[in-house]
């Protein structure tokens, strides 16, 4: 894993130098970062990962043996084909992180069941590395049902809410 300071000191290393590409593997993350024209651009993933983000990102590589416990994985099995039969969209998790219903503890959450949503409506916050990543729909319609509970940790691709699109 990259630390937050590791990864500013060799943005302020790279900027002092005529390198334009630095690409670092490290305990199965890979940190990537570029210099197109004066800005930087900082991508840290999983080794096999071929994604990019314009913004820092860690998603720690776990054996897939770690993600969820077995009690969780029939479940996420069993609504995923209903899920498909109804018609309903995922909404998915960008990355690894913790998710937050809401801006704050005091705040109501973001949305709840039943809830109208637009493609820039804001359903979550995914923290990553003390990152706080504001998690839009992408989808008009409506919230059917918020398939984790607040605090909890969340998984690459896993299905955070199912949506009725419109």
């Amino acid at each position: 894993m990259f630390k937050i300071s590791e990864i500013k000191e060799l943005i302020k290393l790279l900027d002092q130098t005529s390198v334009h590409e630095l690409e670092i593997e490290n305990e199965g993350c890979r940190l990537s970062i570029r210099k197109p024209g004066k800005t930087e651009v900082v991508s840290v993933q999983p080794a096999p990962a071929q994604h990019t983000y314009p913004v820092v990102s860690v998603a720690p590589q776990q054996p897939p043996a770690a993600v969820g416990t077995a009690a969780e994985q029939p479940a996420q099995a069993s609504v995923a084909p209903s899920a498909e039969q109804a018609g309903l969209h995922k909404i998915v998790s960008p990355m690894v992180g913790t998710f937050y219903s809401a801006p704050s503890p005091e705040a109501p959450p973001f949305v709840n069941a039943g809830d109208k949503i637009h493609e820039k409506t804001v359903v979550c916050i995914l923290e990553a590395m003390k990152l706080m990543n504001e998690l839009e729909a992408e989808v008009k319609g409506e919230i059917v049902e918020v398939l984790v509970e607040n605090g909890q940790l969340v998984e690459f691709g896993q299905p955070l809410f199912l949506v009725k699109p419109e």
